[in-house]
């Protein structure tokens, strides 16, 4: 369904607050609600861009307080450019490169993902974790990706996802409809923030209905790769090579 202008600029404008008033606990509730396991979806996501990648430059979208961007630093020896519409977690991101001793490797600027700030063929990896199921409108922010990305270039997207099997996904929905929204409000004093999250990944278009939208916005030999039972899942694609035709 298509949105008008306005709504998109009212939704960014809603995220923008929502990420501002949770940024303090936001680090702390990620780990405490997913039981840490956010931290190894993370490193293994990084590790598919090490794999493919020597040094890469990267841009990391919606980056948030920076985890991402942390760990490509680390596994891929990547120089890394973070964007975000946040400037309370872009601070608290700000804070801790500094700490890490990764100023040199990360810097970080407030831009948003249907008007990334870069020429064309810039990076060599587009890549977004939690983010892509906030854009205002996610095929706008998916093009982006692949304008500035070189030819041969890889976009890397880590969401969160709806688990396929009866059981497990059962007791997830308890916990991920029921608890998590309640143990959210409690921790951070924010309801709405954490009512939204599992609403947003509810109309997350996962699974063959993503893959379809990576490839409408340019990409191919995309793939999923789900992560603790379809909770997560890692996708990945390619913008078309010059010296094949396309692009």
């Amino acid at each position: 369904m298509n949105i008008s202008d306005t709504e998109k600029e009212e939704k960014r404008k809603l995220i923008e607050q929502m990420f501002n008033s949770i940024a303090k606990r936001y680090d702390f509730l990620n780990s405490f609600l997913s039981f840490g396991t956010d931290r190894l979806w993370r490193k293994k996501a990084v590790k598919i861009i090490a794999r493919q990648y020597k040094n890469p430059y990267i841009l990391d979208i919606a980056t948030g307080t920076a985890d991402l961007a942390i760990a490509a630093a680390k596994t891929a020896n990547a120089k890394v450019v973070g964007i975000d519409i946040s400037e309370k977690m872009l601070e608290i991101g700000k804070g801790k490169i500094i700490k890490k001793g990764l100023s040199e490797s990360i810097s970080l600027i407030k831009a948003n993902s249907e008007n990334i700030p870069f020429s064309n063929n810039n990076f060599d990896v587009a890549m977004v974790a939690f983010g892509v199921r906030n854009f205002p409108d996610p095929t706008k922010g998916l093009s982006e990706m692949h304008r500035v990305l070189r030819n041969s270039g890889m976009i890397m997207v880590l969401e969160l996802s709806k688990p396929q099997g009866f059981i497990f996904r059962h007791l997830y929905n308890l916990y991920f409809r029921r608890a998590l929204p309640v143990i959210g409000w409690a921790l951070s004093g924010k309801k709405e923030a954490y009512s939204y999250l599992p609403d947003s990944v509810s109309r997350f278009p996962n699974n063959e209905v993503f893959l379809k939208m990576l490839s409408d916005a340019g990409f191919f030999e995309t793939r999923q790769t789900k992560l603790t039972g379809g909770i997560a899942s890692i996708y990945t694609g390619f913008k078309m090579s010059e010296q094949l035709g396309l692009l």
